[in-house]
């Protein structure tokens, strides 16, 4: 019992407390992606380029893998109906009669096709000049069996909501069926896991799915959006 008391501070004093510098940009861009997408391998390529070229800078990707190419043959593992919800709710605000894959979302404020590398590194650039609006703190964040929780708080200007999500840095699955048949696709930051608050602060936890193994590295992404869906704020804490 000592010997798990012991562990469990370890890795408290680990996690510790990561609050985002909000004299810095926050980058969110957002991938909705499928491993059922033939198109969506040169999407998913380009994140992962993005997300170590951007290594420790104020820029966060995120990998949504939405659930309406499952019927093709091939049922992508990391799919959730969810996320094809929260794809439909960009396409609102955009004013899009349709959602496709890949789609890169910048900051909730443009999207375009998600291999596109030149309008990338345009939509990177233009947001660089941008602050902050919030501040996230995140902090007592606890890696359990079955879930991770941690406690938030979001300061300065005014917000809709949070999200919090559980992202798991990297996953390499040999593809047997549907369009991207005999092929190795590697995706990037997989959200693995999405809690949605509207308080300024509070408790969350997020279960972590049965197919996430010791292995895998993962971490919490935070970010605050208004009522558009624009991004105000952003911030990431490795779970150890």
């Amino acid at each position: 019992m000592i010997k798990q008391l012991m562990m469990v501070l370890i890795l408290i004093v680990s996690v510790g407390v990561n609050a985002q510098d909000i004299d810095k940009t926050p980058i969110v861009l957002e991938l909705f992606t499928s491993q059922g997408c033939s198109s969506c391998p040169p999407a998913d390529k380009l994140l992962d380029e993005i997300k170590k070229q951007y290594k420790n800078q104020n820029v966060f990707v995120l990998s949504y893998h939405v659930d309406y190419w499952n019927r093709l043959g091939w049922k992508d593992p990391f799919s959730s109906p969810l996320f094809s919800d929260y794809q439909r709710e960009y396409a609102l605000q955009f004013n899009s009669r349709s959602i496709y894959t890949p789609q890169l979302v910048i900051n909730g404020s443009e999207h375009f096709t998600g291999s596109d590398r030149i309008k990338a590194d345009q939509a990177l650039k233009k947001y660089s000049s941008l602050k902050a609006n919030t501040e996230i703190v995140l902090s007592d964040v606890k890696k359990e069996t079955a879930s991770i929780t941690l406690d938030y708080k979001v300061n300065g200007g005014v917000f809709d909501n949070i999200t919090v999500a559980l992202v798991v840095s990297e996953r390499i699955t040999d593809i047997s069926r549907g369009e991207n048949r005999n092929r190795t696709l590697k995706n990037t930051n997989i959200v693995a896991g999405r809690i949605i608050k509207n308080a300024d602060s509070g408790n969350i936890s997020i279960t972590i799915p049965e197919w996430i193994s010791e292995k895998d590295e993962l971490a919490v992404i935070a970010y605050t959006q208004d009522k558009s869906l624009k991004t105000t704020g952003a911030t990431r804490i490795e779970i150890l």
